[in-house]
Order: C-alpha cells, then structure tokens, then sequence
C-alpha cells in the first residue's frame, strides 16, 4: 500500500509532553545538577521518545483517515471521487444486470461514445490510446512528405508504372535479387516472409526462420471475393488501378486504363491462388508442427521453386539479405521452415505467371503500405479501400499519424518522453504487490484441478514461480548515453518525411538481421513505454506492463485496490495464463518448445479445450453479418480471459482478508466485490463499425470485447463460475439459469439448474450486485 507521511507540529499542551523551561531557570537547573545523577536514564529518554513517536503517528494516521472518509466512511480522495464519477458515467442503472451485465456497466459509455469519422472502432483501449498521443503530440515535431519514384528504381521498378521495364530490368530479372532486395533493405516479406527470430527449441540462440507471407487483403478468407468480402475485393483492385495511374501521370507517361487494369487482374488472379496455398490460421495453432529444422541444403533439395524456369536458389537468395549485415552463410547453416507445405504448392502456380507478373504483385505490396507518407492526392486512392476493411471514410489528423508512427518506430525514444510526462514511478511497487498475489494464487489453484496429474503440476508451478516480470519502462531508456547508441546510425532530415521513413525501414531491419550469431539478450524488453497494451512472450517467459497501460480504468495507485485488481490485476491474471494456453503450454519455464507435461494431462488439456471452442465458436456476432467467432483461432486468449479473471478475483479476495474492507466509494451504491466486477466489463465497453468486425473476425486472435465479458458471466472454463449474474434465481431473466458450464476442467459438461425458481418481485439492480460474491462459495461448495 502507499505510505502517507504527514508533517505535523507537536502538541503545546502542557503535561502532554516535555516543553522547554525559560533560558533563565534552564540555566539555574544546569548549574545546580551538574553533580547529580541524571534524573532519567538514556533508556527511559529513548523509550519515552519512541513513544511519544508512535503517539504521532497515530494521531497522525487518524487524522488522516478522517480526512479521506466522510462521515460515514465513504473514501472522498480526489481519485477516489473521480473513480466513482468515471463508473457511474459509463453504467446504464436502467437496466437489469441479470438480463444484460454488458449494457448496465456499458450502457452510459455507449451513450456518450460515437465511433469518430477515423476509426474503425470505438473502445476503452482506443481512448487511452488516444489521450497518450495527444501527450506525444507536444514532444514530437511533425514531418512533411515526397514522391517515391527513386524507391521503385531501387527495387527494379513496378513494370505497370513505367514503360519498357521488358527490356530496362525485364532482361536481368532473377527471382533472388528482387525478392531479397525488398527484405534485406526494408524489411517486406513478399511471397517469401524470412526472418531472424528466436530458436523455439533453443530461447537463447537466434536462427534464420522461412515461412509464408502475409497478404494484401486480411486474411485468405476475403480473396473469396463474395458476400461480405466482394467489396474489399473491388476496391483492392481499384486501389492498385489508380495508384498506377496516378504515379504513371506524375512520371508523364501515357496512362491506358485497360491495359493497367488488365495487369492488375492478373495480379489479383495470382495472389488469390497465393492465398490459396498458404495454411489457414487453425492449422498454424501448434508450435511443435511449425518446427522444421533443417540445413539450407535440404531445403533447396526439397523446397524446389522455379520463376520464369529458372530454379530458385535458396542459399543464394539467403546470402544476399545477409550480406548486408557481413553475414556470410552456406549450405549447412540450419534453418527452421515454418511453412513447408506453403512452398511446396508456392511451386506450380509460379509456372502460370511470367516474371513482369511476379515483379507487379511484390512492389504492389510493397508500396501500398507507403503512400501513407505521400501527399494527400495519393493517400485519397486507398480511401474506398480502407472504408471496406475498416470502415472508416476519413485518414486521422497528420500530428496523430505522426505520433503512432514515431512510437512504432522509435519506441524507446518516444518512451522516454512519455515516461517523464505522464507515468508516476512508484506504481511499479504497487504493480510488483499485485502480481506476487495474483501469481500465488495461481499457484495455489493448480492444487484444485482434478485432470492434472502431480507431475505435471509441480512443473507448472515451477514455470509460474519462474516468470520474469516487467514493469512501465526499461531504466536503459533514462540513459542519454543508451539512446544515443540505439539510434547513432540514424540521420533525419525534418523536411523529408517519406525518406525518413525508409530510413527507419533500413534501421530496424539490419538492426534484426544483425541478430543471427548474437545470444538472445532476456533481460531486454519486447515493447516500448508508451503503449496501451500487455504482453507475454513464450520464449521468455515474460509478461510485460507497459506505462502505457498503467493509467485509469485499469490502474491507478491511488484508485481502490477492488479496481485495480478489476482492471490491470485481470491483465496480469490474463498474461500469466499465457504461459498454459494451447500455445503457452509448449514452452517450458526457461522458454524452449520442450514437451513438459504428461501424456494424460496434455490428452485431457485438449478435450477441455474443446468445451472453450465450441462454447466461444457458438456466439454469433450481429455487427459480422452473424457470423460466428472463430473458437479454434481465440482459444488461446478465451483460455488467458477465463483465467486471469478467476485468479485476480481471488488475489483481491486475499488483499480484503489481510488489510480489511475498503471505505465505500461516494455516489455509487456497489461494495467493492461488485465495483471489481464493473470494473472489468467497463475495461471491455466499446463497439466497432461493420466493416472492422467482419475483419475481426478473421484476423484478430481475441474474441470481440463484449463476449470477452459476456462469456465469462456463463461460462467458466477454468475452474468454476463465481460469476451469480447468470446464475442467482432472485434476479430476474430465468434464461440464465439452465446453461451450460465446463466446469473445473472435469472433461464433461453439466447442467447446472437453479433450484428455486425466480421470485415474483423483481429485484433491483444493486440487489443483485450484492448477491455477486456468494456465487463463488456456493458452487465451492458443490465441488
């Protein structure tokens, strides 16, 4: 807990304590008693002065307590009468929480909150996000922009924007120049993604990695080109249609709509079939099958890829992105292929297109992500584009552009400002505090879980007690000296925005390809300061808290301990069970993709897991077209929900038990256990427009935030349900009483029926909230 330390004068009371005599009877007092023996020992002086000491303190602590607490005890503190404001603004108390939880704790927020012209949603993430770069905004001086044409002559030209490029760059074309021109100098992985990252195996070793690219479009799914995906399709071709035009008009070059148009069909024809090949995202879900170590030799041995007939060399292809770096590499060097079976179909549809073809698609890709930093005439062609993936119909303010792109880039530097601005250093011991609790308590429950056997829980609680923790910001980033050295090969020029851009391209990928023969460094951060976010990393058994995420709703050191357990304690909770998910759970304590757990405890781990994809698989999202979410590709983060939440719940509990109850917030009639739960689900308010849900729903590996909550009130995967909104008979809405409930991981489900039936009197709201704790001891006691 904080210490408040009070500067208070003694007492002038007489007789209360000892006062000082007049300078004349002091004096007297001398001369008479020099003989003397002291009248009071240097013990008695020291004891009478702790206590006097202690007398202090006390008055002090109650006269502080009385003036943070009214009359009645309500906590009146400017933080705590903001929290209670920010609650009650963004609840909806028309509502009953038994029929709908989302739209009582939400409601208020939905209200208020209009999804702007720039977003493609609306959330309490994005208004964090949002206040932080307004911070950034005033430490960050904004940069112009200019045309790319020397970018597209570095990297052999986009033969649809330019003439003669058959006989300019055609007759020379080889397949391993152009593809490693686009990765080693800017970091694009097109039809061919190769990085350096770490040994799944081997956490402390760096290796060379093949795997297949991402797409133009935001999943396979979309190059259906049908339904709810036809106008993403339209507009990605009229995109790249006008783009062309508009660079061939600035060059002065003669501009023929059909001929650009008919180049671009065959493009859009080749990355359909590109798509095509590529393994969908639930095949990807198991690191242990993505692990394919092999030498280079094997891999041009068996990975045969031909463009324009002639047969890709992959070895050559390898040195040319490490020559860069001084990197010299043969035949032997081992390398893992994360996507055998994408090469092995990459192959035959090569031979259907001719290397103009190739060299099309890859610098389409290359620079459809780059005129963000072009004028505006070029920054207007992918507007009917992003309104069909996003829905959005306006880019965000220039300054805003900046601020994102600046953090992105130059995340330490921009961190370091952030930090000076706005983040309080001492919440790093509160944070320390809150993750032991939470981290205990997950320790402790692995005691209650029946489908896991002694062995296995043991290596469990090794891997939990083993995790390393980081918090707000890296002390290196204080340090004028480290920064200089992070960023002494780069040189900008504040009236070259576009260049400065391929410039930080440039940087950070010889920055990563430097990698290769360097030790993994596990003491260095994977973030920067300033992000609203969390993280877990397998490979280091690491969770991180940014200082970006260390603000109101989700914490603040001087908010009640029920809200930050409600807010930042989940997050903790949620990255800490990273660690035992479907893909956490491959990892061993010092992060090598080893297998630790026992035969019976994996075979029973994945039919429990099968009661989370189907139950998160079954929930149509309206906002999507009504489709479904995908359980299999959330798994993951369903599992870190249902766990984090469970897990901080019961810290907090603890928290209670060891420093007693906290003084009731002013204007809100919830205790804390109900104010931890509101907490929760306000953290998930938010909504999103059509466009970006359809998208989510294929791209993102979290479910939407509003089953995110609404889940977790039916449903319990981990252990049992605590959550009574669904589950208490005298609150109105019997449909929430006969569900079904995976419960304690026993590997079957049940039906769980109320026993008495709803009461006629409709109980309020607040009553409701009252009865949320006793779920918890209730179906304790059934186990």
């Amino acid at each position: 807990m904080p210490i408040y330390i009070i500067d208070r004068k003694f007492p002038e009371t007489p007789g209360e304590f000892l006062q000082a005599a007049p300078v004349g009877q002091q004096t007297m007092a001398d001369n008479n008693t020099q003989k003397k023996k002291p009248h009071w020992t240097s013990l008695e002086i020291g004891l009478l002065t702790i206590v006097s000491l202690l007398f202090v303190i006390i008055v002090a602590l109650i006269v502080l307590f009385i003036t943070q607490s009214g009359k009645d005890g309500v906590c009146i503190t400017a933080d705590c009468t903001q929290s209670a404001s920010r609650l009650i603004e963004n609840m909806d108390p028309t509502v009953n929480p038994c029929d709908n939880f989302y739209q009582y704790a939400c409601g208020g927020w939905l209200k208020k909150n209009i999804i702007p012209e720039t977003s493609s949603r609306y959330s309490t993430f994005d208004i964090l996000r949002d206040e932080l770069e307004v911070v950034l905004k005033g430490v960050i001086e904004q940069r112009g922009g200019t045309p790319l044409f020397t970018v597209l002559q570095d990297v052999f030209e986009w033969p649809i924007a330019t003439d003669d490029w058959d006989t300019n760059y055609g007759m020379n074309w080889r397949a391993e120049d152009a593809i490693a021109k686009l990765n080693e100098k800017y970091g694009k992985q097109v039809l061919i993604s190769f990085f350096i990252g770490t040994d799944d195996r081997d956490s402390n070793a760096h290796i060379i990695h093949f795997d297949q690219p991402s797409l133009g479009l935001s999943s396979r799914d979309y190059y259906v080109c049908t339904g709810p995906y036809e106008e993403a399709c339209v507009t990605y071709e009229n995109f790249m249609t006008d783009l062309a035009k508009l660079i061939r008009t600035d060059r002065g070059l003669k501009v023929n709509d059909t001929n650009i148009r008919q180049e671009v069909a065959r493009v859009m024809m080749m990355e359909k079939e590109i798509a095509n090949a590529t393994d969908t995202p639930e095949d990807r879900n198991n690191p242990v099958l993505l692990y394919n170590k092999m030498p280079l030799e094997i891999l041009n041995n068996n990975f045969t890829l031909e463009f324009d007939s002639r047969v890709f060399n992959w070895t050559l292809f390898t040195n040319k992105i490490m020559d860069t770096v001084g990197i010299p590499i043969t035949d032997s060097e081992e390398v893992i292929v994360y996507a055998p079976n994408y090469f092995k179909r990459l192959n035959p549809l090569l031979a259907k297109y001719t290397k103009r073809d190739v060299q099309n698609y890859m610098v389409w890709r290359f620079i459809m992500n780059l005129v963000v930093g072009l004028s505006k005439t070029y920054r207007e062609t992918r507007k009917a584009f992003r309104k069909a993936i996003y829905g959005t119909t306006s880019e965000p303010a220039v300054w805003r552009q900046c601020a994102i792109y600046v953090n992105n880039n130059m995340e330490n530097a921009v961190g370091r400002l952030y930090v000076e601005e706005a983040f309080p250093g001492d919440s790093k011991d509160m944070m320390d505090e809150m993750i032991t609790n939470i981290t205990d308590v997950f320790v402790s429950n692995l005691d209650d879980l029946a489908w896991m056997d002694a062995e296995t829980k043991k290596a469990a609680g090794e891997k939990a007690r083993a995790i390393r923790e980081r918090i707000g910001f890296s002390e290196n980033i204080m340090n004028n000296t480290y920064l200089d050295q992070e960023y002494q090969d780069l040189s900008y020029r504040a009236e070259e925005y576009f260049e400065n851009i391929l410039k930080n391209l440039e940087f950070g990928q010889k920055k990563r390809l430097k990698k290769l023969k360097i030790k993994v460094n596990k003491e260095e951060w994977i973030t920067g300061a300033a992000v609203v976010n969390a993280f877990y990393s397998s490979s280091r058994n690491q969770i991180v808290f940014p200082a970006g995420i260390l603000q109101p709703p989700f914490f603040g050191k001087g908010q009640p301990w029920s809200l930050n357990y409600g807010g930042i304690g989940m997050v903790i909770g949620h990255e800490i069970t990273h660690g035992f998910d479907d893909n956490g759970r491959n990892f061993d304590k010092d992060g090598d993709l080893k297998d630790w757990w026992t035969p019976s405890s994996t075979q029973k781990f994945h039919e429990l897991s099968k009661c989370i994809v189907d139950q998160y698989g079954s929930y149509s999202w309206d906002l999507a077209n009504g489709q479904n979410l995908n359980g299999n590709n959330t798994l993951g983060e369903n599992i870190a929900d249902n766990g984090g939440i469970r897990q901080s719940y019961q810290a907090y509990q603890n928290y209670v038990k060891k420093h007693g109850k906290e003084a009731p917030l002013p204007g809100i009639d919830l205790n804390h256990e109900q104010l931890f739960f509101l907490n929760f689900a306000q953290v998930w308010c938010g909504t999103h427009r059509p466009e970006h849900a359809v998208n989510s729903i294929k791209t993102d590996v979290h479910s939407p935030g509003k089953f995110r909550y609404v889940n977790l009130l039916s449903l319990t995967v981990m252990h049992f349900c605590f959550m009574p909104f669904r589950l208490m008979s005298e609150c109105v809405g019997y449909h929430y009483f006969a569900i079904f409930l995976c419960t304690e991981f026993l590997g079957h489900y049940k039906t769980f029926q109320s026993s008495p039936k709803p009461s006629s009197a409709r109980k309020t709201p607040t009553w409701c909230l009252r009865r949320f704790a006793e779920c918890g001891d209730y179906l304790r006691n059934r186990r």
